[in-house]
């Protein structure tokens, strides 16, 4: 399984600045056992939104959220609520995210972040991947990780070594991560997102906060 928790209410506030209708989409698979998703954590993060003037007009458990499959069928029983939402935040790991901005063209945001604990984890693999690099910024790349779809993990935007139809110039044909995210902000009209991504990536987010180690893995051992 994986390691996530919840991004401070803060961090989720500025994502939503502009988004008052909120759908929330919950993972009911790892998170729920990390008690950052599943039925508890869905209604503790609809509280947090609603306390702070934001309108939760829908909220739905999947099992699987790194399903595409899954998420595209238990989300067309809610679709006129999605439809009328400004936004989606979702509730899984990073390639949760990743697959549910595929089957919508809504905004998407994380409401965690995913620490890696090596392994083997309980996803439903595909083309998304996640680093697992404990501070997720797909909120402002519409979706698309740019750790792990630019051949060379950049997060502040393309290397200029794209070739001229859209192609990274190491990865051997491989779609350029950030001429992807460009042309999925440009959907969602959110390309102003490109001038926040502004950061250096903190590479210690990747290790387990002991605050976790401790009530996760004690937690087990204890059981066993």
């Amino acid at each position: 399984m994986l390691i996530t928790e919840t991004k401070p209410i803060e961090e989720i506030l500025t994502f939503l600045d502009r988004d008052n209708k909120i759908f929330i989409l919950s993972c009911n698979g790892c998170p729920d056992a990390c008690q950052t998703g599943g039925e508890e954590g869905m209604m503790k993060m609809k509280q947090e939104l609603e306390g702070h003037g934001k309108s939760v007009i829908g909220e739905m458990l999947v099992d699987m959220v790194c399903n595409k499959t899954l998420d595209r069928v238990k989300l067309l029983r809610v679709m006129e609520k999605i439809e009328e939402a400004d936004t989606v935040l979702v509730l899984s790991c990073g390639v949760g995210v990743q697959a549910v901005a595929k089957v919508m063209e809504k905004p998407v945001h994380p409401g965690l972040n995913t620490i890696s604990v090596e392994g083997l984890h309980g996803l439903w693999l595909s083309e998304e991947r996640c680093a697992a690099c404990g501070e997720c910024v797909l909120s402002l790349t519409g979706g698309i990780c740019p750790v792990t779809g630019c051949a060379k993990s950049l997060l502040n935007g393309t290397c200029g070594g794209t070739t001229s139809d859209g192609k990274c110039e190491i990865g051997r044909g491989k779609d350029c991560g950030w001429y992807l995210i460009y042309e999925r902000l440009k959907k969602i009209n959110r390309l102003d997102n490109l001038r926040k991504l502004d950061r250096v990536r903190d590479y210690s987010r990747m290790i387990v906060p002991e605050k976790l180690r401790r009530s996760t893995f004690f937690d087990i051992e204890q059981e066993k």
